[in-house]
């Protein structure tokens, strides 16, 4: 059997392959069906087409114009291409991302059974013929075949495939543990699984198409900025087809003086003032954010999703494995009368030696800590170690007619019930007394007697009360959601530094708290894995489930975390907020920097008319053929060099919305001016030189 060991990464990227099929696909992506879906660009497309043919027309009528018109029309074609290069580019690693995935499907043999008993005879049939409500058996060494749900038995499985995570999960019958995705391995016992998810409707295939889909989805958001984009060319697209007459008038009734402006000159005019940069860029942004958040290994069932999550005003987290490491640690011991401490310490000790989990290991700890002495025990010789199980929910040790067991409250009452002992009402009180205190008891038990309890504390993070501060710097308010009493819910939070608490957390409670705060106008995420978390999963504007999760708590979410890592949320946050950060960036790049053309552009048009106009030279640009050239060349060469910004993103910072957008002007915005001033002069320069 194959072991995983490391960590599910973003698929190495030949960055030079990458480029090379991108340009590749950025002459394919020339043809007409494809450039009219961006309308900014569909106009430089037009304009390009038109100078085209009157380059060919100057040919015979005037040398000397075509040559101008062909030079203007050459990187009116490149800024195109330029243009789809970037979103070539950022589709190819959408790609890289979607064949990532799809080497983890795999066709399997199923094991199809006819009723849900294990050890009755199965069929095997071919993975892809199951349907929708089939029960399939799968054992130790078996890939799933597809998504379902286990209704009877209980294994471990091995996730890796799918998230990259090593260490094995336990899956069960019943509760919010009972999801199978498909592709995964069983690695020990076994399950009968009904399947949920008949082949190409899997959680793996809809992954896939989400990310191979990326391409074709616009956010609200960025429809609303491609609307305004249209009507800006619109605009300038009026006004550039007026100054035609009106130059004509001007020349013949006016002043009597210069020429009429060239068509060359209006289209790249056009070109110049309309929002060329942002319209290239704009479809880049959009499928880099969502390859950025698969990079993170989470599936966003839409780009909405992400921009959502940018837009949060509250965070609801769950208590235990976000706010709280979640792998609880010994923190105390509780005899009961007639066991002394030290008794109670010694056997909770040997019973937990063959218990690999955190809680088991972190009884020996605190043990040793306790009895330094107990470090240097040995077991008597034949003794045999009995393995912690999610079935049998104890661990323990036997040797001769001694048999120590440590475990949860109920199995170790079931278990001295069998061995004809009896349960001490104290113990009963010690338990709940842990419980309600938000720890987990549990209890110890040398053949029929019980000695006591263990109890059980959940650590909050060390880095998490800082992480809060960071989101409360952005405006974000968090609320933790635990199932604990108020009392504990109260010291938890203020341990934790959340802004408030949702104790004792039922469906309808979580449910209703989302509606409330979304009927004040805040935008509210959440996290789960549950059943009961899907109506607050499907309620919430982002809800993030953990691939671990139940089918439901999948269907109800718009993102599906693969590490199943609850702390991600918090990522979530910031690659949404980023997202929308670096498409505002720049925009407001774009369109400061129309205000240098303006100044290269205008008078070069018309200076030969109004003469006055010269005084707007203030780059002192050599003549109006080479102010426009330049205008031009750099209105193209600019945008290859934001598109890594595009596909990146701008680096992100814990502040508030008024600190961005100041930053955002001052940076982008004056940038965005300053920028064209100073390398339209140095084109022009060149120009001349040449």
């Amino acid at each position: 059997m194959e072991t995983h060991h490391q960590k599910h990464t973003t698929p190495s990227i030949n960055w030079k392959e990458q480029a090379q099929g991108a340009l590749r696909d950025s002459v394919r992506m020339l043809s007409p069906r494809r450039q009219i879906q961006n309308p900014v660009m569909f106009v430089v497309y037009i304009g390009s087409w038109f100078l085209l043919a009157l380059f060919f027309h100057d040919l015979v009528t005037d040398f000397r114009e075509a040559l101008f018109t062909g030079v203007i029309d050459f990187w009116l074609w490149l800024t195109l291409l330029f243009a789809n290069f970037a979103e070539a580019l950022a589709e190819r690693q959408s790609e890289a991302q979607a064949n990532s995935l799809r080497q983890s499907r795999q066709e399997v043999v199923a094991k199809k059974l006819a009723k849900p008993a294990y050890g009755t005879s199965y069929q095997e049939v071919p993975g892809a013929s199951l349907r929708t409500g089939d029960y399939v058996l799968v054992e130790a060494g078996d890939l799933v075949p597809t998504d379902g749900e286990a209704v009877a038995g209980v294994a471990a499985v091995d996730e890796s495939a799918i998230t990259g995570e090593s260490a094995p999960v336990i899956r069960e019958s019943g509760g919010d543990r009972s999801a199978i995705t498909g592709g995964t391995r069983v690695i020990s016992d076994w399950l009968i699984i009904q399947v949920t998810q008949e082949a190409g409707n899997t959680f793996l295939d809809k992954m896939i198409a989400m990310v191979e889909g990326a391409a074709r989805r616009k956010t609200p958001n960025e429809i609303a900025l491609s609307i305004l984009l249209v009507v800006l060319t619109l605009v300038f697209l009026v006004v550039t087809i007026t100054l035609y007459p009106f130059s004509w008038y001007s020349v013949h009734y006016a002043t009597h003086s210069g020429s009429v402006i060239s068509l060359t000159m209006l289209v790249a005019l056009l070109v110049c003032l309309i929002p060329t940069t942002i319209g290239a860029l704009l479809p880049a942004i959009g499928i880099a954010g969502i390859v950025r958040l698969l990079q993170n290994n989470v599936v966003a069932t839409s780009g909405r999703a992400i921009e959502a999550a940018g837009d949060v005003d509250i965070l609801l987290l769950d208590k235990t494995g976000t706010i709280t490491y979640g792998n609880r640690s010994a923190a105390e011991f509780y005899p009961v009368k007639g066991a002394t401490r030290e008794e109670l310490v010694q056997a909770a000790r040997r019973a937990s030696l063959a218990d690999e989990t955190p809680e088991g290991k972190s009884i020996v700890v605190l043990a040793d800590k306790l009895y330094g002495q107990l470090s240097k025990e040995n077991l008597p010789e034949g003794a045999k170690l009995i393995a912690f199980t999610a079935e049998t929910r104890m661990s323990g040790v036997d040797w001769g007619e001694q048999q120590l067991r440590k475990g949860s409250p109920d199995a170790m009452r079931q278990w001295v019930q069998i061995q004809g002992g009896s349960w001490p009402a104290e113990l009963d009180a010690d338990v709940e007394k842990i419980a309600s205190a938000g720890a987990t008891p549990l209890v110890v038990c040398s053949g029929n007697r019980a000695l006591g309890a263990v109890e059980l504390r959940d650590i909050v993070k060390a880095d998490i009360k800082s992480r809060f501060a960071e989101l409360r710097e952005m405006g974000i308010r968090t609320v933790m959601v635990t199932g604990d009493n108020p009392l504990t819910a109260a010291a938890i939070a203020a341990e934790a530094g959340v802004d408030d608490y949702l104790a004792e957390a039922k469906p309808e409670t979580k449910l209703a708290r989302i509606r409330a705060y979304q009927s004040e106008g805040y935008m509210v995420a959440m996290t789960g894995d549950g059943t009961n978390d899907s109506p607050a999963l499907a309620q919430a504007d982002v809800g993030l489930c953990m691939a671990s999760g139940t089918q439901a708590a999948r269907e109800a979410s718009n993102m599906v975390d693969l590490d199943s890592n609850p702390t991600k949320l918090l990522e979530i946050v910031q690659i949404g907020k980023q997202l929308l950060m670096t498409r505002g960036a720049l925009t407001t790049f774009s369109v400061a920097n129309d205000v240098a053309k303006y100044f290269a552009i205008i008078p070069a048009a018309f200076v030969s008319t109004y003469p006055q106009l010269g005084a707007l030279n203030i780059m002192d640009l050599s003549s109006p053929n080479h102010a426009i050239m330049a205008a031009v060349i750099f209105n193209a060469l600019v945008i290859p060099f934001l598109i890594p910004l595009a596909l990146k993103g701008i680096k992100f910072r814990a502040e508030s919305a008024q600190n961005v957008l100041r930053r955002n002007i001052w940076i982008y915005g004056l940038g965005g001016i300053l920028t064209p001033f100073i390398f339209i002069k140095l084109i022009d320069m060149l120009l001349v030189a040449l």
